[in-house]
């Protein structure tokens, strides 16, 4: 992979207008919730990754398990954006919070890091920009005038790191994701809907996504030239997998255009001031957590929780989130 060129900018404000969207994504999710200090109920935020996946029902043994662990009582909260999960711990409508290491640096102010998921023995993930075979994209240059898909304008993986990654190419990201690229034309969804954007519709020639996505139907052996991908990736072993499955449709098959560096994987927080003699029983249990435990019965046929365990982090982890927020002219002070 080539050295990174680096470029300064004046810096700006990101998503101003994000308070209206993330008090929205509340409604109808958060309903009228009392504190946690009525029996020992902790409130547990779960932000929808992918739109096709049920993620109360693949977080199940995790509450089965904190219960058991702790006597508390867990009641899901769901929002629809990371910006709401914000919005729902600064407001005291939440305790507990599932979200995206650029929350861990937005809400830094009003929630503390737990611990860092673990997926299969690495706490590190991977961004991917990928394209179909027959698209005639061949590198990231290529993409100029063109239209691509990404994940959700908060995700890291989905759309900050990938947007980095373009503009280092040689691509003028403008102001995305809070305003318009200049070289190319983008859309936001998430990660699922990227990819399947851009398999369904020739106009669409890339996916910017987190390699849990899209590696399943990539090549195993377009990931050779990315060495960290090859050794820490949780993903690389089962590269390619569904290309060769029975059901699996040949057109799916997707190209590597580019492979992000190593990022810190989503974290687990608590309120800042949720002052609760539960919190500390709760957070020793987060990562005292197995992978056994978070595990369903052998009947359940849903998506398995996507990470294995939770090892022990802070806000220092995700400095190189920071970093790349810095490098867009990104921040997030005025997401209310």
């Amino acid at each position: 992979m080539s050295d990174h060129k680096r470029w300064t900018k004046k810096r700006r404000t990101f998503l101003k207008g994000a308070g209206v969207t993330a008090t929205a994504g509340l409604a109808g999710c958060l309903g009228d919730l009392g504190g946690s200090d009525d029996g020992d109920v902790v409130r547990f935020v779960l932000n929808p990754a992918e739109a096709d996946v049920s993620i109360e029902d693949q977080y199940q043994p995790m509450f089965e398990y904190l219960e058991e662990e702790t006597g508390a009582e867990i009641d899901p909260v769901l929002t629809d954006s990371y910006a709401a999960t914000l919005t729902a711990l600064r407001d005291d409508q939440a305790d507990i919070a599932d979200t995206s290491p650029s929350a861990a640096v937005a809400g830094s102010d009003v929630a503390d890091v737990i611990g860092i998921r673990v997926a299969f023995g690495a706490a590190q993930y991977f961004s991917t920009i990928t394209t179909t075979p027959d698209s005639g994209i061949d590198e990231l240059t290529d993409l100029e005038g063109e239209e691509v898909y990404a994940g959700s304008t908060l995700s890291v993986s989905g759309t900050l790191v990938p947007l980095l990654m373009m503009n280092e190419a040689g691509l003028d990201t403008g102001t995305a994701p809070d305003g318009d690229p200049v070289d190319f034309d983008i859309a936001y969804e998430d990660h699922a809907t990227a990819r399947n954007q851009m398999i369904v519709r020739d106009e669409v020639k890339a996916a910017l996504s987190g390699a849990f996505v899209s590696a399943p139907l990539v090549p195993q052996e377009q990931f050779d030239d990315y060495p960290d991908f090859v050794d820490i990736s949780a993903e690389y072993d089962g590269a390619g997998s569904d290309i060769d499955d029975e059901d699996a449709d040949p057109n799916d098959e997707l190209k590597l255009l580019d492979v992000s560096d190593p990022l810190p994987r989503a974290p687990l927080m608590s309120r800042s001031d949720w002052d609760d003699g539960i919190r500390d029983d709760i957070e020793e249990a987060i990562l005292n957590v197995t992978e056994e435990d978070l595990q369903h019965d052998d009947d359940y046929e849903g998506e398995e929780l996507w990470f294995t365990g939770v090892q022990e982090g802070s806000i220092d982890d995700y400095e190189p989130i920071q970093d790349v927020l810095d490098t867009l002219g990104l921040e997030f002070e005025d997401l209310e």
